[in-house]
């Protein structure tokens, strides 16, 4: 049985009212963008944090920060993104996990993406910090100690400015693992790009268009995040310091 293609679908109503199929996808790349920049957000500042404590030589810190990386890097995105849905409201205090589970459906599944993908993410940027900061020579240390920086500002003046220049292309790569993994939020109810496709393969029977048009939609994103970031990385080149620039 030959498939039925039916490109004008995207203009049909959708059953919920709420107009065209492509409203939906529309809404969907809204989702889409609003988790993974609130999830950047928040991965970009604990990354950057937890990648800094890890170089600091406590020892106990440091042993913190280690299993903080091993926690979110290694259990798999969707269990810890049903384990912060389904089972962290219910250790909570019985108040507290009566307003998540009774709140707004769509900001709770929201925020729930949001915290997932963000502690996931922070903990592989923490490890590309961590070994950026120690890849550079100890030289850099004891030449802005030995000009009296302190410690907070050997980092913050020194290293940090370095080694954020140095794991640039790292980071763009973990900005599209982060937008295309936000596709993962459709399982918890949130209908970004993939949960909107999902939605209108289900109603309108036309798959292929629906993943199509899913694909072209985070093909778009990320070309738009490759642009951006490599722009960033020729405006924070240091001539002489990284390559030249292309």
């Amino acid at each position: 049985m030959s498939y039925n293609w039916n490109w004008s679908v995207f203009w049909d109503l959708s059953p919920g009212g709420s107009g065209t199929y492509m409203d939906t996808l529309i809404q969907g790349l809204y989702w889409t963008l609003a988790v993974s920049t609130a999830a950047w957000v928040l991965a970009l500042a604990l990354g950057v944090a937890v990648g800094v404590f890890n170089t600091s030589g406590h020892r106990g810190l440091e042993r913190l920060c280690r299993g903080y990386v091993e926690l979110f890097r290694n259990v798999p995105l969707l269990v810890q993104m049903f384990l912060w849905y389904f089972v962290f409201p219910e250790v909570l205090p019985d108040a507290w996990g009566d307003y998540i589970k009774t709140a707004d459906p769509v900001m709770s599944t929201f925020w729930t993406a949001v915290v997932c993908l963000g502690l996931f993410t922070s903990a592989r940027i923490a490890e590309q910090v961590r070994a950026g900061i120690e890849s550079l020579p100890r030289g850099q240390t004891l030449a802005a100690t030995a000009l009296g920086l302190t410690r907070r500002q050997v980092y913050r003046y020194v290293l940090l400015p370095i080694t954020g220049r140095m794991i640039l292309p790292p980071l763009t790569s973990e900005a599209l693992n982060l937008i295309k993994n936000s596709s993962v939020a459709f399982t918890i109810g949130l209908l970004e790009i993939t949960g909107a496709a999902r939605s209108m393969q289900e109603f309108s029977f036309q798959i292929f268009e629906a993943f199509a048009a899913a694909t072209v939609l985070y093909v778009l994103i990320n070309i738009v995040v490759v642009i951006l970031m490599r722009w960033v990385e020729k405006m924070a080149r240091v001539p002489g310091f990284m390559g030249a620039a292309k």
